[in-house]
């Protein structure tokens, strides 16, 4: 049985610049095909506009608010919203809250550095 707990796992900085902890990928476990993270973003913190070219992603987040932009299209998130992000999607979402934004980070194919392209500077 291959359990994970989110204090046990280190962190890492993704290409768009956010703080994940992936607790389940086929890098640390038996899982293939998707992979699990927690992704901290931190107040008036925001990761960098980007896409994925394969990866489709869902963001649920556990803690705080944020504003979600997906291709242009702008949304306040809080805690209990989960969001769809298509592959080929440009997405960013900042904290406009007062506490560390928690998402839960679901992809299918695992996150790779590869796939993601920054659409910013």
């Amino acid at each position: 049985m291959e359990v994970f707990n989110i204090n046990e796992v280190e962190p890492f900085i993704t290409k768009d610049g956010s703080e994940i902890r992936e607790l389940l990928a086929y890098r640390n476990s038996s899982i293939r095909n998707q992979s699990l993270a927690e992704a901290r973003v931190p107040v008036n913190g925001a990761t960098l506009e980007h896409y994925h070219k394969k990866t489709e992603e869902i963001y649920y987040i556990t803690e705080g608010i944020g504003k979600m932009v997906i291709e242009g299209e702008e949304r306040i998130v809080k805690a209990g919203d989960a969001i769809a992000i298509p592959p080929g999607k440009r997405h960013k979402i900042w904290n406009i809250g007062n506490n560390v934004l928690k998402i839960l980070c679901c992809c299918a194919p695992c996150y790779e550095h590869e796939d993601t392209v920054i659409t910013e500077n």
